[in-house]
C-alpha cells in the first residue's frame, strides 16, 4: 500500500524528507532533512552536512515530504510510541 497522507501514521517514516515547521521550544524550528531512525519519542533527521539532529516528537509539528512530492504536516503527539505500535493506533483525525 503506497503512503498516502490519510495513512502516513500507518507507515515508516525512516527514509522520509522533513522539517520542523513548529515548536514549543524555538531551537528545533527550522530542522530540515532525511529521517534516519526513530524511537519512541524522538526522531533522528540528518540534515544536508550529515550532522544528525535528534528531535522530540512531543513538541513539535513535522512537515513530511511524501513520494509524488506531496506535502502533509503531522503534530508531534500523534507520532508519539514506538514506530511498531503506531501503525497498529487507530486514529479518528484525518488529513
Amino acid at each position: 500500500m503506497p503512503i498516502t497522507p490519510q495513512n502516513i501514521l500507518n507507515h515508516e517514516l525512516i527514509g522520509l524528507r522533513a522539517k520542523v515547521v513548529k515548536s514549543t521550544h524555538q531551537g528545533y524550528v527550522g530542522i530540515e532533512g532525511l529521517v534516519v531512525d526513530e524511537t519512541m519519542k524522538t526522531l533522528k533527521i540528518m540534515d544536508d552536512k550529515g550532522c544528525i539532529k535528534v528531535i522530540p516528537k512531543s513538541c513539535c509539528t513535522i512537515r513530511f515530504k511524501l513520494p509524488g512530492n506531496v506535502i502533509v504536516e503531522v503534530e508531534g503527539p500523534y507520532l508519539l510510541g514506538r514506530p511498531e505500535d503506531r501503525v497498529k493506533r487507530v486514529v479518528k483525525r484525518r488529513w
